[in-house]
């Protein structure tokens, strides 16, 4: 048959459960007796040939085996999944609603097919319909109506049901539903007052009473109306509390009110207003606000602990768990409003503690947290079948929380245990039945409860007949011997049957030839295999697989044929039952064979229809009959042709019994029974027994039944048949054969009585009622219930509708779930059975109706005032009371004349009026009528809402701007009337209100508005209306409120541009008109732009104060030569007005900024040059190209440069001719405009060409024997190239020789002896130096003559010799002569010479040669060496010339400006070379951090950009040349425009102030000059120790908050720039809480503040005290060291300074003077004085002036008289007369002048006297003064009289008053003196501007210890910190300026010297002296 036929031989591990476990997903099992690792290993190498020969048949066969199961899997799974229930919502376990709106519930379980869906009551009671209040739909859908409060019924709208579904699976029923409704209560919510610290949090929480705490939840806060979103300050929390962080003044301004929502009728509620008040802080412990307490979440949940407390210092919170510290985990988050843990663990469980601490104490909450798991729970198994008599068993799994309970139910019963049914384990969680019977089957639930929450899981059982069937099998074949087969049967049953084989009808065991497995799936299947390894003859024949279980067995066979000899095994006998059908198998083994053939009685079978004969052998046998089958059957095989083998087997019958039916009739008690069993036929002997409902009959009096047997008949006798004689009865007769049994029921009848008879009742209405009537009867009589209606005589009786509500007990009474009103009437009981006659019994039935409301108004409204009336209508059993209540207070009409009461009957209905007189608003409220009877009472809610017009809004400003105001307003109460709208009434203060103006109809849903169209800085009243429906409110409290200024409305006029320079342009305009200023203005924003290509067009804005009518301004910084366009707007207070129109004006023309492009140098010839250049980019030409000027030097081999020279051309190329040969040049190109010269280009090398060099610079020939000379010469001064060799000329003129005799030398060699020459003789010699061009020109020729004897010469050349200091410089001298001359050396001083010794510094060599090691400048001069011997000397100098960096330059400040100072300088001695560049550095004044700039060798003058504003910069110079960087220049001072921040006086500082904020007007600061970067405010309340600090970010306005309401605050402020800091102080008031202002504060104090005053005064007298002495001592110890210096010293200073300031009234110094101030004088003792003049008038301009002009300036009037003394010391080394640092080459320093009546920048200028005695003879001079006027200005000058020189040189700029002073070695003595003196005179504002004269000047003896002149005092007579060049004092006299000068600017350029302490000079004394 195939691979699918083939036989599968495998080990145990590959048959059966294996296979079926692979198709299923699941992993091969490891079988127990293979080794580990190998997985169904063949056990023998036999099998494992035999299966690996196999392996296709196998797999085949497996296939197919896999297939059917599946398939048959699949089929079982449909079958189960046909039928079954479900639930849709199982977790629904309490629904809640209103009981104005009701519910609909769909039942949460269902089922497929549809189920039948009930609903039930907890108690397991049926749900009944109570019409308009309950019904069930036919879907399952339980709806509960909406209901009165009188028809509450807790047993309908308080209780608890449940749902069931059922269908052929079973019956499941759904958890407890609790089902609630809730009633329309009255309750208000309420919010209580808080307090708090500012900076504290503040906790309102809304109060809602606990009767309905479960239904009401809060939904939002209001602030002032107006809802709260949470963020910023405002919290939300979870349970509903309102959090205000960071609580601040404002907060008490508001009210707070929380809005609740019913859940369930939907009905919101509205608080009161609470207030919070806001104390300011003080020490204290924490208080706790908000805490937390035990409690029970969910697992998954969120749940949120508050901790809030107050307390200051505002506390800390800490939070612990268990006693520990909380763990780091994302999901808990520390919130203002306390901690929230988010998807709660189980683990989360434990004790949470918050712990809140601050300096003065800690709290702690702590409460326990239960995170409980939801429940869930899991069946197993499920959706089971099975079969009869099976043992299950059922475990219910709970995860969750482990307190739990477990309840089990079938089919919705709770399930008892029994016999059958136990349930097992410690929760109960495991159910076993037992020998499971059919009315086991059904649904299985297991409920899991805990506190309130329940789980559940159910299975579906079904058990059946669960007889086996064969589901699968084998097929016939053919197998070889030795080939392995396997068989497959597969049976289904239940329980799961076990399947047995057989062999021939024989048991096939298990051993080494049969290999047998069996294993059950999990649907029930079982499967079973035989497998047969090696088969041989024997193991052929018919197999069979028997199923078996305990409800029956199936069995399948096939003929399995293995190949050999055929034979017949031996057969046993056959017993066969008659009737029914058998087999007789032919037992033949072996194949083939042709036939098998039957015979009985030598007849061949079949011969009859009963009779059958398969292909395999088999005889089948149909109805067996006893006589026709009983006997010897033959089995005959044709094995070969006429060959065959029989075998007999012997057939008995055995014939079963057979009942003769019978019937047994009715009968009734008492009479006589016979019933008789008559067994027609069947073999004997035959046993016969009776039977009753299952149970057998034991005849006796105790049953009253007899019974007689014989041998094929019984019979039962009863003598008196009574009731429990009725039952089946069932006749069995049994033989050998089989068994058999009648069955009949035997039905004894009674006719109906009543046990219990209906009477006449009463019940309640609403209640339940039950009408007995109880009857007995058999068959058991039927009940019906009849109902007539009316109370009179019964019409006609109805039978009663059975329904929900109305139903028959068991007992035939009839139960009224719950009785209504059409229940009353007549009611018949009537019951039969069919025995007898009917019986039945009427009763009247009266119902009583409880006393209920049945009509009153819900809501009802009323006006205040007027009189309103409440109706109550109530019915019920008479008498009815009725109670009115008001709240929770019943009312008392005759105690409150207010109330009245009326009763009034109407039929049945009894109408109650309470009436108001009048209705206030207090009656606002619920009442309640209450209607009381004997039978029940009924209750009627009635919301009274008292309507009235509102309360006046409260009205606050928020905002004033300049023509509008927002307002905002507050309605408090709205008259319980919807505010329909607002009106706003505003008008001028001046005017009435019959002027005004009105906004009308404001939409009511806004709580603030814009007032439009108001003029700036006006005074208006304000007030406001609100309307409802009743009318309109009274006014609201009037506000006074001044508009702001606004933006100026027109642009400056007149505005006006004028270039000043390259980078600057002046501005001036005219303010706007007047009428269009709208305000002040405070000052004007400048913007412009430039015009030209590649601007962005944005404007860029500068800002100044208005100082009048007509305003100037210059911008500076713009680009050179650029158009600009300038526009110009004005600012008031408010902002900025419209700009003028755009002005445009080019700045100045410029030098060029970048050099010509592509600068190329090509050499032509060896004197000629080509430079060619590009044009430089236009933007960096700032102006109008007028050409080039090409720059060049030539750079000598030494290193030096040559002289510089330029060539101008408006050409783009040049030739440069007349150049040196064969020299480097450098070449520089720049572009020059009307401005001047540009920038260079980098510096270009080019070297000319080779030509002939020069002659020699020098030749000399000696004689150095008879027969030769020496010759030396001097190299070309000219190259001219690279000397390649020297040629040497000798002639002898008249020798007759035509040419000279020529030699040739080396380039390195200056000399050459020439020989073989003739003695006595003369020669011209001469030389020539040879290039690659050639030979150049010859030197001159001299003549020699050899000679024997030779007086001494010099072959070397004399000359200047030119090296870099600190080298080693070798001076030849070599000599010849005979005899040999001697060498000497000597330098030439000023009057002789000075002989050269040797030293460790000099030596001469044997040679001749003088070694001068490390040469410095003093080695520089003039060298002589002297060559003698006895016939002569020769002698030449050198002129060494010593090469040092060179010396300093003189560096001076030029002009300076916000950003950038300018210097200038004048080199100084170069040192002997050239001077290569500069070195520029410069730091911040009070730093050590130097920047370096390197500067060209040809600029004078450079430019610092990028520099701090209003700062001081240190800057110093030095130059460098081939040697290197030179001393550096004096240090000096330079400053930047601008000064530190001061503010406007004109300005107001405080803008606005109320009781708790108070704001700052920013912009009364003005810059000076440089931006503000820093504003920091300090302020405290007057008496307080405590300064609070604030840093203001905005220069605008600020605002400082959480003030004290009506006290009194200092102010300090503070405003920095770069330049330094300006300070304002103020004192201001905060207003009272209604916004009246407070008196100032009185000098009442009590003694505790004359101990604080006392302490605040002495404590800093205290410490200056100390700090006096202490400085007193350290100046002593300073001074005791200054006299020994002095003594000790050659040169010694003393300077001193006396300050008397006099007035009429004998002021102190710190007496404000008023006016000019009356002859003070300022003393200034001052060496060699060098003073800084700046003029700070910017309308005047700075002119430098002659002699002359010094002369005719000086009012001698203004001066005081005195004697200059001179003495010798002073005037040595007074350096030069004129101080050229200020001029520029080529100019004239004494006529330059630059007088211009236009405005121009500040200019700074130093005057520097130089006190010179006349002559050396003189030992006292006349008086002389020198005078300077500290005013100078305009065409005002410096005077010198009688003074010998004088000098004016640029300075810098300097500020009022410098602190620092740092020291600096190159700080000059007078520079620093007069700094230090002025540093204490500028104290004195008036001495800002006075005169300082020189008035004497003294000498020092150096032989005393004291002056000859001056003070006696030994304190006075101070010697300075540094030491002077001349000994000798100057006294300054300071004459008070002019009275039109006082109020001149303050800042005077002074010298201001570099000193470390801030402290005052030690020298400095101050005095009074009085006079007029």
């Amino acid at each position: 048959m195939g691979g699918a036929e083939a036989p599968l031989v495998s080990p145990p591990c590959l048959a059966g459960q294996q296979g079926w476990r692979d198709l299923r997903g699941a992993q091969s099992p490891v079988q127990h007796g293979d080794p580990p690792g190998q997985k169904n290993a063949p056990h023998t190498c036999q099998d494992c040939q035999i299966f690996l020969k196999y392996i296709p048949a196998i797999y085949g066969m497996w296939l197919v085996t896999l297939l059917l199961l599946y398939s048959l899997q699949e089929v079982h799974s449909e079958d189960v999944g046909s039928t079954r229930l479900y639930f849709v919502n199982a977790s629904l376990q309490r629904v809640t609603y209103s009981s104005s709106v009701g519910v609909s519930l769909p039942c949460p379980a269902g089922g497929t097919p549809s189920a039948i869906l009930r609903w039930y009551l907890a108690t397991g009671d049926d749900i009944y319909d109570v019409p308009h209040i309950r019904h069930v739909h036919a879907n399952g859908t339980l709806q509960l109506y909406p209901f009165s409060p009188s028809a509450y019924n807790s047993y309908i709208h308080d209780n608890d049901y449940f749902c069931t579904a059922e269908n052929q699976a079973g019956k499941i029923r759904s958890p407890n539903i609790r089902i609630k409704a809730v009633f329309r209560e009255p309750y208000t919510v309420r919010v209580a007052d808080q307090r708090s610290m500012r900076g504290n949090v503040a906790v309102f929480k809304c109060l809602i009473p606990a009767a309905v705490q479960e239904y009401v939840s809060v939904v939002s806060w209001e602030r002032d109306t107006v809802s709260i979103v949470p963020g910023n300050r405002f919290s939300l929390t979870s349970f509903g509390a309102l959090y205000i962080s960071d609580v601040q003044k404002e907060d008490a301004l508001s009210t707070y009110r929380c809005i609740t929502k019913h859940k369930y009728s939907g009905e919101t509620r509205q608080s009161n207003g609470a207030r919070l008040s806001v104390m300011d802080p003080n020490e204290s412990a924490p208080t706790i606000l908000d805490s937390f307490q035990a409690g029970e979440v969910y697992a998954g949940h969120s749940i949120e602990l508050p901790c809030i407390a107050g307390g200051y210092p505002s506390p800390t919170v800490r939070w612990l768990k268990d006693g520990r510290p909380l763990p780091s985990d994302a999901r808990w988050t520390r919130r203002l409003t306390g901690l929230t843990i988010s998807d709660l663990r189980q683990e989360d469980s434990g004790s949470y503690a918050c712990e809140v601490t601050n300096s003065f104490g800690s709290k702690e909450v702590s409460g326990q947290l239960h995170v409980i798991d939801p429940l869930r729970v899991t069946l197993s198994p499920k959706n089971l079948k099975t079969g009869i008599s099976s043992t299950l068993f059922f475990t219910c799994t709970v995860e969750g929380s482990p307190e739990y309970t477990i309840t089990w139910y079938r089919n919705t019963e709770p399930i008892v245990p029994d016999e059958h049914i136990s349930i097992q384990g410690q929760h109960n969680d495991t159910l076993q039945i037992t020998a499971a019977q059919k009315l086991h089957s059904g649904a299985y639930q297991c409920f899991a409860s805990r506190k309130g929450h329940t789980a559940q899981d159910f299975s579906i059982i079904l058990l059946e007949d669960g007889t086996p069937r064969i589901v699968s099998s084998f097929s016939e074949r053919v197998v070889n011997p030795g080939e392995p087969f396997s068989l497959m049967c597969a049976a289904k049953g239940a329980p799961p049957p076990s399947i047995t084989w057989t062999l021939d009808d024989e048991p096939v065991i298990r051993d080494s030839t049969y290999k047998t497995s069996q294993y059950t799936l999990s649907d029930g299947l079982t499967v079973s295999h035989v497998n047969v390894s090696s088969p041989l003859i024997p193991d052929g024949g018919v197999y069979r697989c028997v199923a078996r279980n305990s409800a029956g067995s199936a069995e399948y066979q096939a003929r399995i044929n293995v190949r050999g000899p055929p034979r017949i095994r031996p057969m046993r006998d056959i017993t066969a039952v008659a009737g029914r059908n058998t087999y007789i198998t032919c037992r033949v083994i072996g194949y083939p064979y042709y036939s098998i053939k039957w015979l009985k009685d030598g007849m061949q079978l079949p011969d009859n229809h009963r009779q059958v004969v398969f292909e395999n052998g088999t005889l089948r046998l149909t109805d067996v009959q006893k006589g026709a089958d009983e006997g010897t059957y033959l089995c005959s095989v044709l094995i070969q042709p006429q060959v065959s083998i029989n075998q007999t087997v012997h057939v008995t019958v055995k014939v079963p019994p057979l009942i003769q039916p019978f019937d047994i009739p009715s009968t009734s008690v008492g009479k006589l029974m016979y019933i008789a069993c008559v067994v027609s036929s069947g073999d004997m002997p035959i046993r016969i027994t009776w039977h009753k409902d299952g149970q057998l009959i034991v005849p006796g009096s105790a049953s009253g039944v007899a019974i007689e047997t014989k041998e094929f008949m019984s019979s039962l006798q009863i003598s008196n048949v009574t009731l429990k004689h009725n039952g089946n009865y069932t006749c069995i007769a049994s033989n050998a054969a089989a068994t058999v049994s009648w069955e009949r029921q035997l039905i004894v009848t009674v006719p109906p009585r009543f046990v219990v008879q209906p009477n006449n009742q009463d019940c309640i209405y609403g209640k339940a009622g039950v009408l007995n009537c109880s009857v007995e009867g058999y068959p058991p009589p039927k009940v019906m219930w009849k109902h007539a209606k009316g109370v009179g005589n019964p019409q006609q009786y109805h039978p009663v509708p059975l329904t929900g509500r109305i139903q028959i007990m068991s007992n035939g009474s009839l139960l009224i779930r719950h009785v209504l009103e059409d229940d009353r009437g007549y009611y018949l009981c009537q019951a039969s059975n069919g025995v007898g006659s009917d019986i039945s019994k009427s009763m009247i039935l009266t119902v009583k109706i409880p006393a209920m409301i049945t009509s009153h108004p819900n809501t009802t409204m009323a006006r205040k005032g007027q009189i309103k009336e409440l109706n109550c209508t109530a019915r019920g059993e008479q008498p009815i009371i009725i109670r009115w209540e008001r709240g929770d207070t019943v009312i008392d009409a005759e105690r409150n004349p207010r109330y009245s009461i009326s009763i009034n009957k109407k039929g049945d209905e009894v109408i109650s009026t309470l009436k108001l007189n009048p209705a206030e608003r207090g009656d606002s409220v619920f009442f309640s009528c209450h209607a009381i009877n004997s039978y029940g009472e009924g209750r009627g809610l009635i919301q009274l809402t008292v309507q009235e017009p509102p309360d006046p809004p409260e009205l606050e400003v928020r905002e004033v701007k300049d023509r509008s105001m927002n307002l905002r307003w507050i309605q408090r109460f709205d008259g319980n009337s919807i505010i329909t709208s607002y009106d706003i009434e505003y008008k001028n203060k001046s005017d009435t209100w019959d002027h005004m103006y009105t906004t009308r109809n404001i939409s009511p849903t806004n709580n603030q508005a814009n007032i439009v169209e108001l003029h700036p800085a006006c005074v208006y009243s304000i007030r406001m209306y609100s309307y409802n429906k009743i009318g309109r409110s009274l006014p609201s409290k009037e506000l006074t409120i001044s508009t702001e200024e606004a933006p100026p409305d027109g642009p400056p006029m007149d505005v006006i541009l004028q270039p000043m320079t390259s980078q600057s342009i002046r501005v001036t305009w005219r303010a706007p008109k007047k009428e269009l200023q709208n305000g002040v203005i405070r000052g004007y924003q400048i913007g412009y732009r430039e015009n030209g290509p590649g601007s962005n067009g944005q404007y860029s804005i500068v800002e100044m104060k208005a100082t009048g009518d007509s305003e100037v301004y210059t911008l500076d910084n713009l680009k050179k030569f650029a158009q600009y366009g300038v526009v110009v707007q004005a600012f008031n207070r408010a902002g900025t007005g419209p700009s003028s129109t755009e002005i445009n004006a080019t700045t100045l023309e410029d030098v060029p900024s970048e050099p010509p492009q592509n600068v190329r140098a090509i050499s032509v010839t060896s004197d000629e040059a080509v430079i060619t250049w590009a044009e430089p980019p236009r933007l960096t030409l700032h102006g109008v190209l007028k050409g080039y000027r090409v720059v060049f030097w030539s750079l000598f081999p030494d290193g030096e440069w040559g002289e510089m020279q330029n060539i101008t051309t408006t050409r783009e190329q040049v030739e440069l001719r007349g150049l040196e040969k064969f020299t480097n040049y450098s070449v520089q190109v720049l572009a020059y405009t009307q401005a001047g010269d540009g920038v260079r280009s980098n510096v270009l090398y080019i070297q000319t060409r080779e030509d002939l060099p020069g002659p020699p610079a020098g030749i000399k020939a000696v004689p150095s024997s008879s027969t030769s000379v020496v010759v030396s010469w001097l190299p070309p001064l000219k190259p001219n190239g690279i000397i390649r060799k020297y040629t040497i000329y000798c002639s002898s003129p008249g020798s007759g020789q035509p040419a000279p005799s020529e030699y040739e030398a080396n380039p390195e060699m200056l000399f050459y002896r020439i020989t073989h020459l003739t003695r006595g003789k003369q020669y011209l010699i001469w030389a020539a130096a040879v290039t690659t061009a050639g030979r150049g020109n010859i030197s001159a020729k001299v003549t020699v003559e050899p000679a024997g004897k030779v007086p001494a010469k010099i072959l070397s050349f004399g000359g200047t010799v030119t090296t870099p200091w600190m080298k080693e410089v070798r001076l030849p001298c070599s000599s010849v002569g005979e005899p040999t001359p001697t060498i000497k050396w000597t330098k030439d001083s000023e009057d002789s010479a000075i002989p050269v010794t040797a030293d460790s510094q000099r030596q001469i060599l044997s040679n001749g040669t003088l070694v001068l090691r490390l040469v410095k400048a003093e080695d520089s001069g003039y060298y002589t060496c002297t060559a003698t011997n006895t016939l002569g000397f020769d002698t030449i100098i050198v002129n060494l010339v010593v090469q040092v960096p060179p010396d300093q330059p003189r560096l001076t400040v030029s002009t300076t400006s916000t950003s950038s100072i300018t210097l200038a300088w004048i080199p100084g001695d170069n040192g002997g070379s050239s001077i290569r560049g500069f070195v520029l550095q410069y730091s911040v004044d009070n730093t050590e951090e130097w920047r370096d700039v390197f500067i060209s060798s040809s600029e004078r003058s450079f430019r610092l950009d990028n520099l701090r504003c209003g700062t001081w910069y240190k800057v110093k110079l030095a130059a460098k040349n081939s040697v290197g960087s030179g001393r550096i220049s004096e240090i000096i001072e330079a400053k930047t425009h601008g000064r530190e921040p001061v503010f406007n006086k004109d300005q107001p500082l405080l803008t606005h102030i109320n009781s708790t904020h108070a704001g700052l007007n920013l912009q009364g600061w003005t810059s000076g000059g440089c931006p503000i970067t820093d504003l920091m405010l300090d302020f405290r309340p007057k008496g307080t120790w405590a300064w609070q600090s604030l840093k203001a970010n905005s220069t605008n306005q600020l605002f400082l908050s959480e003030l004290r309401e009506a006290t009194w605050y200092e102010l300090k402020m503070k405003a920095c720039n770069s330049a330094g800091c300006g300070n304002q102080t103020s004192q201001f008031a905060t207003t009272d809480y209604d916004g009246s202002t407070i008196p100032p504060i009185k000098s009442a104090r009590g003694e505790g503040d004359d101990v604080k005053k006392l302490f605040s005064i002495g404590s800093p007298v205290i410490l200056v005290t100390l700090g006096v002495a202490l400085l007193f001592i350290i100046r002593k110890k300073r001074k005791e060291k200054r006299l020994k210096r002095l003594r000790g010293g050659k040169l010694n200073i003393y300077v001193f300074v006396f300050l008397s300031l006099c007035s009429k009234n004998n002021r102190s110094i710190d007496t404000p003077v008023k006016g000019p101030p009356q002859g003070p004088r300022l003393h200034i003792d001052i060496p060699r004085v060098q003073l800084l003049i700046e003029d700070k008038e910017e309308d005047k301009a700075a002119v430098p002036v002659t002699d002359t002009e010094f002369s005719q300036s000086v009012n001698p009037q203004n001066f005081c008289t005195g004697v200059s003394l001179h003495h010798q010391a002073l005037i040595q080394n007074s350096g030069p007369l004129i101080d050229m640092s200020d001029i520029r080459p080529g100019t004239n320093p004494v006529s330059r002048k630059s007088i211009k009546s236009a405005h121009s920048s500040r200019n700074r200028y130093s005057s520097q006297w130089t006190l010179s005695r006349p002559s050396q003879s003189q030992s006292t001079a006349s008086a002389r003064t020198l005078t300077s006027d500290w005013r100078t200005m305009g065409s005002h000058g410096i005077t010198a009289t009688e003074s010998d020189s004088y000098s004016a040189s640029l300075s810098q700029d300097t500020d009022k008053g410098r602190n620092s002073m740092v020291s600096t070695e190159s700080a000059s003595s007078t520079y620093e003196e007069l700094a230090r003196a002025y540093e204490h005179a500028k104290l004195e504002e008036h001495l800002q501007h006075a005169k300082f004269t020189i008035t004497e000047c003294f000498i020092s003896d150096s032989s005393s210890d004291q002056m000859t002149t001056g003070t006696n005092d030994p304190a006075d007579s101070m010697t300075s910190l540094s030491t002077p060049s001349e000994p000798g004092i100057c006294r300054f006299t300071a004459s008070p300026p002019k009275p039109q000068d006082y109020d001149r600017g303050k800042n005077v350029a002074v010298p201001i010297p570099h000193r470390s302490m801030m402290l005052p000079p030690p020298y400095l004394t101050v005095g009074m002296v009085c006079s007029e």
